[in-house]
């Protein structure tokens, strides 16, 4: 007869999110996770996988959260300019906050630490860039078209600009203990929408 788990897997992927996101890949152990999710060693393999697999898991759940208010936000009928300043403010205000800076964002750290030796990470995360930038296109494009953006301006050039910007909010944001550096930075961006 099979064993029954003796803990919640989905306690225990939330647990290991937080220390990856925390600590990072490399200096996060199997011993860390073993003593921060307080399971056993063959428990984690058995449930989860790899180390590996257990941080795209991770990956994975902390973008189940994250994206859905994104699309919610930049795909609300009406006017889509507001909506897309109001996500650049929230990603300024998130970075600058004191919480925030202590982790970052974990698509921002994972990109940074890992992707450029690890293929499965690199090709999450740009697929989580592409839906950003998508939505952003797509919501600069109705604002174009109902007349709140300028016509000689590039939805998807603008979009790609504010991809990486939102990117970069997140890094200095993390390792800058001024918050008005982040703010003036989605300012002068958002100036540029008109």
């Amino acid at each position: 007869m099979a064993r029954t788990k003796e803990f919640d897997p989905d306690a225990a992927l939330q647990g290991a999110l937080e220390l990856f996101w925390s600590r990072g890949y490399e200096a996060t152990t199997m011993a860390d996770l073993v003593e921060h999710l307080g399971i056993g060693r063959a428990s984690v393999y058995a449930t989860f996988g790899s180390k590996h697999e257990l941080y795209m898991r991770a990956l994975e759940r902390y973008l189940e959260t994250r994206d859905p208010l994104i699309v919610s936000e930049l795909s609300a009928p009406g006017p889509a300019l507001p909506a897309v300043r109001a996500l650049v403010r929230r990603f300024a205000a998130e970075a600058g906050a004191e919480e925030s800076r202590l982790n970052g964002c974990f698509v921002t750290n994972s990109a940074a630490e890992l992707a450029p030796r690890d293929a499965a990470v690199a090709r999450r995360v740009e697929l989580s860039w592409e839906q950003v930038e998508t939505l952003l296109h797509s919501a600069l494009s109705r604002a174009r078209a109902q007349g709140e953006l300028a016509e000689e301006r590039d939805p998807r050039a603008l979009a790609r600009m504010l991809l990486v910007l939102l990117q970069g909010l997140r890094v200095v944001g993390k390792a800058s203990s001024d918050p008005a550096r982040v703010r003036d930075a989605a300012e002068q961006a958002l100036a540029l929408l008109g």
